[in-house]
């Protein structure tokens, strides 16, 4: 733990983790609270698993959009738009009864939303020297997934106790505090977009971002499946409650599991620790399928989110490593919008196959996604050969210059 000790003691790492973190699970709880607000309203889950769909998808399908004008503009301003805009399409969407109206306000909800994980991505190398860029990021993955814990915990909660609609309004208030806590920091705000270089191509001609936008298309939809069919399968078994605490199992080991990716040697290439671990993945996935929801649902969950939260270390090293240069907050961004549009689809198309077919097939459908996804990544290694090195000392420090700020 003494590499985390040194991380916290540099200025500015502190400000960075607890600014966004209210807004972080503020993202964590609108998921099940459109789910049950909509099927508490219309009482279908597959209208429910529709809602979040739309949702996912307007978000998603603009997210490119979003951190593109991130890197042309900065963050200053972006994120004072969207930030209030987003929090009140909440409350609006909390106010209405009829399906197609929610629909819609969960479509326009999905449009307003903030960028905050992008935006505080290529913050960390403002913060923090180059070589502990990995622990950083581990730091920022279990950040995200402590929010993704209390998230749901809190959104589940309140959407079953007796003021179901304040699930809604917690979370508008929550990505209020964080969504202008962040913009307001003088991170966000002295932040300058990287300048592209003279002989820059269009992101969606770069071989590596074609191979993460393909692996991204088969993860999104499987995880988008995964998000509807654990709520949809407790639901039609009569326990709902349960939603809350299989996520919460999940959550909590994926926090670790981030954690242990920091830790990981630097001598270990960015591309063969992502590799690995995805193939410990595959088999960590497999047992999701026989479970029910209670323990052994929570357990196997707890496993696959253990190995998503090493991936997802090694992940960013990956895409920071392959990217091209102006491209910090567009490529988080429109590798988003091809990984989160499917999984709009996957969290639409959940719902239905869970109350026509089974939940235990759309929870199979998951396992598939990551086998395929594992075996994109393998074929297409030669276009993420950035990724499959050590840096050098010298390269190191050129880094950190590159870094620094010219002027107070």
């Amino acid at each position: 733990m003494r590499r985390y000790r040194e991380l916290f003691a540099i200025p500015n790492v502190w400000v960075l983790v607890l600014a966004a973190f209210p807004a972080r699970v503020s993202y964590g709880m609108v998921a099940l609270a459109i789910f049950f607000k909509t099927e508490q309203t219309t009482g279908s889950v597959a209208v429910a698993g529709l809602a979040i769909g739309i949702n996912s998808l307007a978000g998603a399908a603009t997210a490119g959009l979003r951190g593109s004008l991130m890197d042309r503009f900065g963050q200053k301003w972006p994120l004072r738009i969207f930030v209030p805009g987003y929090a009140a399409m909440m409350l609006i969407l909390n106010t209405m009864q009829d399906k197609n109206a929610i629909l819609v306000a969960a479509f326009i909800m999905g449009i307003s939303a903030p960028p905050i994980n992008l935006s505080v991505r290529p913050l960390w190398k403002m913060v923090v020297p180059e070589d502990y860029l990995r622990t950083a990021y581990a730091v920022d993955t279990s950040v995200m997934s402590s929010a993704g814990v209390l998230g749901p915990v809190i959104a589940t909660s309140l959407a079953l106790s007796a003021h179901p609609g304040s699930a809604l309004t917690v979370a508008a208030a929550l990505m209020a505090i964080g969504g202008g806590a962040l913009a307001l920091t003088h991170l966000s705000r002295d932040w300058v977009p990287e300048k592209k270089e003279a002989n820059h191509t269009s992101l969606w001609k770069n071989k590596a971002i074609q191979l993460l936008m393909i692996e991204g298309c088969f993860i999104g939809f499987g995880w988008g499946v995964f998000d509807v069919a654990v709520p949809a399968f407790a639901t039609l078994e009569g326990v709902p409650g349960r939603t809350a605490w299989i996520f919460t199992a999940m959550g909590v080991a994926n926090v670790i599991g981030g954690l242990l990716g920091g830790l990981v040697s630097k001598k270990v290439s960015a591309l063969k620790a992502m590799r690995l671990t995805y193939f410990v993945w595959i088999f960590i996935s497999i047992p999701i399928i026989y479970t029910y929801p209670g323990w052994s649902m929570a357990i196997a969950a707890a496993f696959l989110g253990l190995i998503g939260g090493t991936i997802q270390v090694f992940y960013w090293e990956v895409m920071e490593a392959v990217r091209p240069k102006g491209s910090a907050v567009g490529m988080m961004g429109w590798i988003w919008t091809v990984e989160g549009t499917l999984m709009s689809v996957g969290a639409a198309a959940g719902g239905w196959i869970a109350e026509t077919y089974s939940p235990r097939f759309a929870l199979s459908i998951t396992t598939f996604t990551i086998i395929t996804g594992f075996f994109i990544l393998t074929l297409g290694r030669k276009r993420l050969a950035a990724a499959d090195r050590i840096p050098t000392d010298e390269e190191d420090l050129a880094a950190m210059s590159d870094n620094s700020p010219t002027t107070k």
